[in-house]
């Protein structure tokens, strides 16, 4: 789906950027789309709030300065689905993207999210719903389904693709395993056979020859990353380079201090310094984690997860990656 591969992975296999509740925020997904993910998917967006015009829900979906722009929605009912689907488009959205995949019980609680992997006629009518009330692509993200005793992922996605969806993409793990376990990407494969559309592998990639492995797995289009990325928005893009056969340095840490402050401040900026602090502390803590085991002692690191002044933070930010003591730095896990 090319609206889905952007720039730098066109001649390549596409590595995006997963949605992620609270972690994929704008400034995130716009560091990770300029070093060259394929495309980047906003963090879950509640349909109904979305579609009373509530204020966060706005900033969730905000893509201003992302292109391809994708809103991922979540909901249980039609009308509120596709209400919340035509805002998005009004104001900005390329692609539309259902969740149908999340674990987490304060969702799955109100029949959203994996919840809907137990009713697929009624995720097939919200789906329905969805693609009638835009005109630009439609996904849906998925499990393998709810529990071992009902994989479904391939019905689900061949009922998506007979409404007219662009691509699926599946989480290789069921709803009942959360994030336990490990992510099985063979029986991704039966979705990637069910259909002839694009099907995305999602779970447990965080590194080249872990996104290789999947691929040859799953024999999916292509991969999306989610967790691993958190504190590391440029890896997206480094396997989708390292894919398309044109791999590039690591970020010095220069480069890595200039982007986790460059994201930190971003976050300040649009939710305010109050609530943009709190937000930004669990990328503080990625950050620094990513930075290497010598980054911070302990009583700095303290400090950074607990400040209210962004100018303390953005000099711990700082110190984290450019005084560690030589600490090693992260890299893709694989030479391309």
């Amino acid at each position: 789906m090319s609206v889905l591969r952007g720039g730098g992975a066109e001649a390549g296999v596409p590595a995006l950027l997963a949605p992620l509740s609270g972690v994929t925020d704008l400034y995130m997904r716009r560091i990770a789309r300029r070093y060259g993910a394929s495309a980047v998917i906003s963090e879950m967006v509640a349909a109904a709030e979305l579609a009373l015009g509530d204020a966060e829900s706005q900033l969730r979906s905000e893509g201003a300065g992302v292109s391809p722009h994708v809103v991922q929605l979540a909901g249980c009912a039609p009308e509120p689905m596709a209400r919340a689907a035509r805002i998005a488009v009004e104001t900005g959205a390329d692609v539309i993207d259902v969740n149908m995949g999340c674990p987490a019980k304060t969702v799955t609680g109100g029949a959203a999210g994996s919840a809907l992997m137990r009713d697929l006629d009624n995720a097939e009518r919200l789906l329905a719903a969805v693609r009638d009330a835009v005109s630009v692509p439609v996904t849906v993200k998925m499990r393998l389904g709810w529990d071992e005793a009902s994989l479904n992922a391939a019905d689900l996605a061949q009922r998506a693709e007979r409404l007219g969806l662009n691509a699926v993409t599946v989480h290789g793990r069921t709803r009942q395993q959360f994030y336990k376990g490990s992510a099985d990407w063979t029986a991704i494969r039966a979705v990637v056979q069910a259909v002839r559309i694009p099907v995305f592998a999602n779970g447990d990639i965080t590194s080249l020859s872990e996104a290789r492995a999947c691929l040859a797995a799953s024999g999916a289009a292509g991969v999306m990353i989610g967790r691993a990325a958190q504190g590391r928005p440029w890896l997206v893009g480094a396997i989708a380079s390292a894919l398309a056969g044109q791999p590039r340095p690591e970020p010095s840490r220069e480069e890595r201090a200039a982007i986790a402050c460059e994201h930190y401040e971003g976050l300040i900026a649009l939710y305010g310094p109050a609530m943009g602090v709190r937000h930004a502390r669990k990328h503080l803590a990625s950050y620094v984690e990513h930075a290497g085991p010598g980054a911070l002692p302990a009583s700095e690191r303290t400090r950074l997860l607990t400040t209210s002044d962004p100018a303390l933070a953005l000099e711990l930010l700082r110190r984290a990656f450019l005084d560690p003591d030589d600490a090693p730095l992260e890299s893709l896990g694989e030479a391309a």
